[in-house]
């Protein structure tokens, strides 16, 4: 009766594990993904010693005491070391940078800022600040013209009293060299019926394109140095919930490109 009783103790203390098959499935995992690390590291390629290991042999092919029969190589002709030298940074020759560009730049950028002086003091002298404002932009010198002072409502034809600005403008544009932008801007308001132009799009363009032809019709400037654009009411500059800020969005915008 002891020993029964004793023996029945040491199997209740040893309880068999059956969760050991664990350990041995976590470790076999782990050798996996090291095996498979080590396979990629394995399948990378170093470009640069491939290349140096490529021309070693090529060299080794071509001279004629190889250990080839015949000691002729394998490849057509002798190669020439120096034809597969990497040059050395201090052999290697180096662009010289051309100041040419960079004087253009500066006598563009000049011209532009003389310009800009020339209209604001001929704005100033003759005052005509709340028709004519001029501005430099990151695009280049802006000379905005209020609708009122060039045309009648809703009409495309330049007012007389126009004229004179038009005039002080196209004998600065003649000597520019860069590309000039004419642009039409009208507010928000619908065409009225029976009027001379069916939406704002068309009234844009129309301002706008009178403005080139004066410039290059009766001015006999170079039509190759404009651009024409009519952008209806889509480039407000004030909200158009009043008559006072419609009357800043209906403009012909001149734009002096700035050309980098």
């Amino acid at each position: 009766m002891r020993k029964s009783s004793t023996r029945q103790r040491r199997d209740r203390g040893a309880p068999n594990n059956h969760e050991r098959w664990l350990i041995t499935y976590a470790d076999l995992i782990t050798l996996l993904l090291i095996f498979f690390v080590i396979l990629y590291a394995m399948s990378r390629l170093d470009l640069k010693k491939y290349d140096m290991l490529s021309q070693s042999l090529q060299m080794q092919f071509r001279k004629a005491d190889s250990l080839l029969e015949k000691g002729s190589g394998i490849m057509e002709g002798n190669m020439d070391p120096a034809k597969y030298k990497t040059p050395a940074p201090s052999e290697t020759p180096e662009p010289t940078p051309s100041n040419k560009p960079q004087r253009e730049v500066k006598k563009q950028e000049q011209e532009l800022q003389d310009l800009l002086k020339v209209i604001q003091k001929y704005v100033k002298d003759n005052h005509l600040e709340n028709e004519v404002f001029v501005v430099d932009t990151p695009q280049g010198i802006s000379i905005r013209l209020s609708d009122r002072f060039l045309f009648d409502l809703g009409r495309a034809d330049l007012k007389r009293d126009s004229l004179p600005v038009l005039n002080r403008l196209s004998s600065l544009f003649d000597k520019l060299s860069t590309t000039i932008s004419i642009q039409g801007h009208t507010d928000d308001l619908p065409i009225q019926p029976g009027a001379a132009f069916q939406d704002n799009w068309g009234l844009s363009t129309g301002r706008a394109l009178s403005v080139l032809r004066y410039f290059v019709d009766v001015k006999e400037l170079d039509e190759k140095k404009f651009e024409v654009a009519g952008y209806a009411d889509t480039r407000p500059i004030a909200p158009n919930d009043k008559e006072a800020d419609r009357q800043k969005n209906r403009r012909v915008e001149i734009l002096v490109l700035r050309q980098n």
